[in-house]
């Protein structure tokens, strides 16, 4: 008999059903509104357990970021895969990307005016979030290119054009040839 029982497994689940969790929760009252004792609350576990898996709020709200982020790249990657002209992808990744943030409430809730910043902070010091820039805008990209990419969909999340025509216009005009031909 085995005395791991909180193998990896078992972790992984435990930490997932904490993460969703706090989705229910930040689409009811908003990210910032929403504290670690009741997440532990609406999880079932006590505030010790969530504390076992996320040190405090930050790796908290950073794990179900980067949670979001690697299911919603690979979403964007399978959509973009079949286009061959650079620019056109990374046109179509950038607004893809806005369109499904936009759509999805456990991810639209984070750009919301009073949490926008807690997403503005977390892309910026986020190695995966940069890496969906990165993805987007292919193999000859550097790292400030894809950073610049992600400042790019945060600032269409938290500052919308007049409507999904005027975006394609802004991305197409001044972000997706200067980024593909720099």
């Amino acid at each position: 008999m085995s005395n791991d029982w909180l193998g990896d497994g078992r972790a992984l689940a435990a930490a997932e059903k904490i993460l969703d969790s706090a989705a229910l929760l930040f689409v009811e009252k908003g990210v910032g509104a929403v504290g670690m004792a009741e997440i532990a609350s609406a999880a079932g576990c006590s505030r010790a357990t969530l504390y076992r898996y996320f040190e405090n709020r930050q790796a908290l709200h950073v794990a179900f970021v980067h949670r979001e982020a690697r299911t919603l790249g690979a979403a964007i990657a399978a959509t973009v895969a079949p286009i061959a002209d650079p620019q056109e992808r990374l046109e179509t990744a950038i607004l893809a990307a806005v369109s499904a943030v936009r759509s999805t409430p456990i991810l639209a809730v984070w750009f919301l005016p009073g949490d926008a910043s807690l997403a503005g902070e977390l892309a910026n010091s986020s190695e995966v979030i940069n890496g969906l820039g990165a993805a987007f805008l292919g193999s000859s990209a550097d790292a400030a290119q894809a950073k610049w990419t992600v400042r790019v969909i945060l600032s269409l999340l938290m500052v919308p054009g007049v409507d999904a025509r005027d975006e394609r216009a802004l991305v197409k005009a001044f972000v997706a040839g200067v980024l593909i031909h720099t």
